[in-house]
């Protein structure tokens, strides 16, 4: 008489990769954390990602070798005061698109330190022609 094998181990693994894609689709879904502009950065409360230009001419130290200055958004005049309690990569300056990861406190965006990333405006410029 043939053995047959029961159907448990089969319903067993079913369960668990249902379980799995389940969390997997749950994590694409909702586990980001937002990207805001300088512009709505205020109207968010907990950890976002801010993104926009340092305004020329507000650099000034902050505490830990950090910076204080004005980033505004990319395409519009609005500003936003940040505070970076770290030193900031090599290619921070004026003009320069950076992001940051941080809250808002006391109308202050606090970037958490080592949050920092900046644009190198190279790699988004169309390439020269040759002459």
């Amino acid at each position: 008489m043939p053995r047959t094998k029961s159907p448990a181990r089969l319903v067993i693994a079913l369960s668990v990769a249902g379980v799995l894609a389940i969390f997997l689709v749950y994590v694409a879904i909702a586990g980001g954390t937002p990207q805001v502009k300088p512009s709505n950065v205020a109207q968010h409360k907990g950890s976002v990602v801010l993104v926009g230009t340092v305004v020329s001419g507000t650099i000034q130290p902050a505490a830990n070798d950090g910076k204080r200055f004005l980033l505004r958004d990319r395409d519009g005049t609005a500003r936003f005061p940040v505070v970076y309690r770290d030193a900031p990569p090599d290619q921070f300056k004026g003009g320069r698109e950076v992001s940051l990861q941080g809250t808002v406190h006391d109308g202050v965006f606090v970037g958490q330190p080592g949050s920092m990333m900046t644009k190198c405006p190279s790699k988004y410029q169309a390439a020269k022609k040759a002459a």
